[in-house]
């Protein structure tokens, strides 16, 4: 029979020529046989895309990756305790595994725990898996788990989890492959929060993080802070599939364009997090794609509530009026990012608060406010740079803003090296960068207590802490919701926080990666590619 419609068109043949492809046969060449066939012009184009898209979407084992991402430091680590920046939670997702982890939904799905199981979200039994070995040869055990979990606790160790796991008051082991951990009030988010990547879980007794020892798909081969990471493919990896690649090599170009252009020439396959400017240097570029997300990332404005300026609160009151959020999401973001509202919990998060409107871009009310705090033409500094992605961009659109109103605000853009360690958190006004959490918890944790570890602002309230105690053990998602909603109003009026959009995270990829989707820890499917992408020849 003539096979003249898509229709008679088998799978098998299908098959052929997805084979075909493999063997690096061109668009033309391929039309041409389709047509020899019997198959017409515009089926054999569909019958193309359709068995091109299959090659695509068909995970192939082997090669090595080069990819990119834009901060780093010599303080990086291969200790997932201290993780901070993306090439550290790149590595931790490469060489160590969670107890959960997030799927593309963001439900907790099980990594090295078989099962948790509570009665009452307060005390928990997590079953292991067995099998499971160290990259050593050690096998899993409670014993491991239980020092991993302990470190958070030990103010020595110095944990970013910190004031997360202070919760767990008692982590104790049931047996071999058993572990109990009960918490200082219910909290039904544990099973999430343990998916975070500071949770990757170590073998007992480690303090030497030289290398990496994990249970992780790869193995550390190459560390070398602040210059690059190689992993090679762990042959005796506990999950079924394993990795499809033989090695990937890590490290940062922080300036945009150089990362882009590595790309564009060949010489990586993944520019992690390109500013949204780049689109354009990408748009109809042939071996390239990229791949699109809005999770929850944001690029803030912090004002420090401790020291000058922000001891005056019309201080930051004029600056959350004087910043032009449109302008901001369409000129600087290139529309690629969704207005906020001054509070970490995106629309992405059912928690969001809806109601919760941003200030609106007013420069005569915020001149009211600066001259109110007595600040109106004195020289204040805005620390930018590009490691805080898009800051340089946002500073000069306040800048400009500031300038028609006779406030006198500079940028001072510095260095992307050292940037996390002597400008963050430090500065007076300064931006920061904050990847998607899963829960308003982790953020309010990480962010907003008053003993939180990124603490941006300074900002301190008794009742914000109680609050944030009593949604963790509430049951009735709708009291939690309330408590929830009135938290973000609480963070958009009296911290020093400016968050003036969540930014849709732009990876941008050679067309001969695969297997990249999008997850709620942000960009990299949430800085965990390297187990789940393959390269095609």
């Amino acid at each position: 029979m003539t096979k003249n419609s898509t229709t008679n068109w088998t799978h098998r043949d299908d098959a052929m020529v997805e084979h075909m492809i493999r063997r690096g046969a061109t668009r033309r060449d391929l039309l041409r046989m389709l047509m020899a066939s019997g198959v017409g012009m515009v089926a054999g184009s569909s019958l193309l895309l359709r068995a091109s898209q299959a090659f695509a979407a068909t995970p192939v084992s082997g090669g090595t990756l080069k990819a990119a991402g834009w901060s780093s430091s010599t303080a990086d680590t291969l200790d997932p305790a201290k993780a901070s920046l993306s090439t550290d939670y790149v590595r931790c997702c490469a060489y160590y595994n969670r107890l959960t982890f997030l799927d593309e939904a963001g439900a907790a799905q099980m990594e090295l725990a078989d099962e948790f199981v509570t009665d009452d979200a307060q005390t928990w039994e997590i079953k292991l898996k067995s099998g499971v070995t160290f990259h050593d040869g050690k096998a899993l055990s409670a014993d491991d788990v239980v020092y991993s979990m302990k470190r958070h606790l030990d103010e020595a160790v110095g944990s970013k989890a910190n004031s997360i796991a202070k919760q767990m008051i008692e982590i104790s082991k049931l047996d071999d492959l058993t572990v109990k951990i009960v918490l200082s009030a219910p909290n039904a988010d544990l099973p999430t929060i343990l998916s975070l990547h500071h949770f990757m879980i170590v073998a007992d007794g480690t303090t030497d993080f030289s290398t990496a020892n994990g249970t992780g798909a790869f193995v550390s081969e190459v560390f070398e802070p602040g210059v690059r990471s190689v992993g090679v493919k762990n042959p005796n990896y506990f999950k079924s599939q394993g990795a499809y690649l033989d090695s990937f090599e890590f490290f940062a170009i922080p300036d945009n364009n150089a990362r882009v252009n590595a790309l564009l020439s060949g010489d990586i396959h993944l520019a992690a997090a390109v500013n949204p400017r780049s689109m354009r240097m990408l748009e109809g570029q042939e071996g390239v794609q990229t791949s699109i997300s809005t999770s929850g990332n944001y690029t803030n404005l912090n004002i420090r509530l401790d020291t000058e300026p922000g001891a005056k609160l019309d201080f930051i009151e004029g600056m959350k009026h004087l910043i032009n959020r449109e302008m901001i999401q369409k000129s600087v973001l290139r529309g690629l990012a969704q207005i906020g509202n001054d509070q970490p919990v995106s629309s992405a998060n059912r928690y969001h608060n809806p109601n919760l409107k941003p200030r609106d871009f007013d420069p005569e009310k915020a001149k009211f406010h600066f001259e109110k705090a007595g600040l109106l033409g004195v020289e204040i500094p805005i620390v930018a740079s590009d490691a805080a992605s898009s800051s340089v961009d946002m500073a000069t659109v306040v800048q400009q803003a500031g300038a028609e109103i006779g406030m006198n605000l500079t940028v001072d853009r510095v260095p992307s090296d050292g940037y996390w360690s002597n400008y963050w958190l430090k500065a007076p006004v300064h931006f920061g960068n904050i990847n998607p959490r899963p829960t308003p918890d982790i953020l309010f944790s990480l962010l907003y207590s008053s003993d939180a570890p990124w603490n941006e602002s300074q900002y301190k309230s008794e009742k914000f802490d109680t609050m944030m105690v009593e949604a963790r053990g509430a049951l009735d998602e709708e009291k939690r919701t309330a408590i929830y909603w009135e938290m973000q109003e609480m963070i958009a009026n009296e911290a020093g926080t400016i968050i003036p959009a969540y930014i849709s995270n732009v990876d941008a990829l050679s067309t001969k990666l695969g297997g990249l989707k999008a997850n709620p820890l942000g960009g990299m499917m949430g800085y965990a590619f390297a187990e789940y992408v393959w390269l095609d020849a």
